[in-house]
């Protein structure tokens, strides 16, 4: 990804954000109170959709990025998977 594509970064509110609320410890407990908070974030966020297409486009697989946990992204990377995969599959003609 080129760096005109990152502009986003620069008016992200994660930007002024600890970093620590986006990439929890585990997936119980606190790690899910704070997974909920960095969604809270995103949500109010004008780069959301950027972050996340970012995120999948350079399949990041840790932390929430683009309102999204690690969880929610690999649902996302497997549909689009399997529908290629169906794609490709499609006879030609």
């Amino acid at each position: 990804m080129d760096t005109a594509d990152d502009d986003w970064r620069d008016s992200a509110l994660c930007r002024d954000t600890d970093p620590a609320l986006f990439f929890p410890i585990g997936t119980t407990g606190m790690a899910l109170v704070a997974i909920a908070e960095a969604k809270r974030v995103c949500r109010e966020c004008a780069a959301t959709g950027d972050c996340l297409d970012y995120a999948l486009a350079t399949n990041q697989d840790s932390g929430v990025w683009g309102g999204l946990s690690e969880e929610e992204r690999r649902d996302i990377r497997r549909q689009r998977a399997a529908a290629e995969k169906a794609r490709r599959a499609q006879p030609v003609g």
